[in-house]
Formats: structure tokens, C-alpha cells, sequence
């Protein structure tokens, strides 16, 4: 997998779920308004501490950002965190519903 190349998706992906512009996220996160259009358009990549930035506006962790099998890290980090809170019979009552949902 070429992670360059899914880095700008991923970005863009994550932005528009959370129904923000480019402008207003660069300009959120304390950079010029054309700092998130340059990623995305393949133009820069954010250092690591402007990726860490990303990840904390977006609230999720760089593992959640790069976790290619979700598509919304965002509610799976929500899920799994109310999942925790459930003792572990009530746990497996979701698990056995998440099992039915993807059987059908």
C-alpha cells in the first residue's frame, strides 16, 4: 500500500465527515488558509507535529488516522470506548448483534 498516497485520501476523507472546508480546518488548527488544500492536493505533507495537530482536531489518536479497516475512526474509537464500559456479558450481547448486522 502506498500510505503517501492514502495519507491525502484519508485527510480528505476525515474532513468531509466531519463537514468542515479546508479553509476552516487550516485556519482551526493556526495555519494559513491554504495549509489543508496544499496536503490534499498533494502539494506538502504536514510535519509530525502538524499530523499530530490533525489527529487531535479531528479526536482521534495516528493509530486511529492510519487504521486502514475503518472507515469512520472516529466512531469506532466512540464504540469501542462505550464497549469498555459494559460489563462482559453485556459486551457479548453487542458482539453477537455486530455479527448478526454483518451476516446480513
Amino acid at each position: 500500500m502506498d500510505y503517501i498516497e492514502w495519507f491525502y485520501k484519508r485527510l480528505t476523507e476525515l474532513r468531509d465527515q466531519k463537514g468542515v472546508s479546508a479553509r476552516d480546518m487550516s485556519l482551526s488548527l493556526g495555519q494559513s488558509e491554504s495549509y489543508i488544500n496544499k496536503i490534499e492536493n498533494k502539494r506538502s505533507l504536514p510535519s509530525f507535529r502538524g499530523f499530530i495537530y490533525i489527529c487531535e482536531y479531528f479526536g482521534i489518536t495516528p493509530y486511529e488516522f492510519f487504521n486502514v479497516n475503518a472507515d469512520d475512526p472516529k466512531k469506532t474509537k466512540e464504540l469501542t470506548e462505550l464497549i469498555e464500559k459494559l460489563t462482559p456479558s453485556q459486551a457479548e450481547h453487542i458482539i453477537q448483534i455486530v455479527k448478526d448486522l454483518i451476516s446480513k
